[in-house]
């Protein structure tokens, strides 16, 4: 009997390991959250306005972009809702240590299926690509902020298979909520989650610390001995 408990325990063990479900190591959590942090500016409520085309005659829709932190274990994430968009009604972001890329995983407005783009940042703007696998549509989404962190720019765009020429679909520029056009570049707390600019206070120990957004207020809750401990750590360094 114990012969076969030893031998269930192993293929227990060696299914766990083969299993595409297993955690990323703690070295590999932390890599992931120093790449999405380099999207920090875009945490946040933006509250906009988008057209399928420049110009005063063409239509306008109101749009509110949320962008916030998502964790749960050693996974780490971005989570983005779209209230009133075109495109997607809402995306994860992920980064990819094999590829060094960002992964975008959007849930459309039309249709179920989700649609996933790969993309980088370079020179503070984040572009994704896809291939329609039937059309061989190419589709690309260009993200940046301006004004010292206050305005989000979001364009999604396509063009033929082999062709050059980018059509524009969808234009939205927003300002990030709470925040006025001209302000001074933010100081301020640091977020003890993810490491960006805290602006929520939440306690533990009968010490106040900050978070920047639900997504790492929910963390927190979850086990804020554990972020305490790393931001105090970190701070001794």
């Amino acid at each position: 009997m114990k012969r076969f408990l030893a031998l269930g325990l192993m293929v227990g063990l060696a299914l766990m390991v083969s299993s595409g479900e297993a955690a990323p190591a703690p070295k590999d959590a932390e890599k992931t959250k120093e790449a999405l942090r380099e999207l920090q500016d875009f945490i946040g409520g933006w509250k906009g306005s988008g057209q399928t085309k420049a110009g005063k005659t063409a239509p306008v829709w109101d749009e509110t972009v949320k962008w916030n932190w998502r964790f749960k274990g050693d996974k780490i994430w971005l989570n983005v809702d779209f209230e009133g968009g075109k495109f997607f009604k809402t995306a994860e972001i992920h980064y990819l240590l094999d590829t060094k890329k960002y992964q975008l995983i959007g849930t459309p407005v039309v249709g179920k299926e989700k649609l996933t783009f790969e993309g980088v940042l370079k020179d503070e703007k984040l572009t994704f690509e896809r291939t329609d696998p039937k059309t061989k549509e190419v589709q690309r989404i260009l993200m940046n902020t301006a004004a010292e962190g206050v305005r989000f720019i979001c364009k999604v765009e396509s063009r033929n298979a082999g062709g050059t020429i980018w059509r524009h679909n969808y234009f939205v520029q927003s300002t990030k909520i709470g925040e006025s056009l001209g302000g001074k570049e933010k100081k301020g707390p640091e977020c003890v989650v993810s490491g960006g600019l805290g602006t929520m206070a939440v306690s533990f120990g009968g010490a106040t610390y900050f978070v920047c957004c639900s997504g790492c207020a929910d963390a927190f809750k979850e086990n804020p001995k554990k972020y305490v401990d790393e931001y105090l750590a970190k701070k001794k360094k």
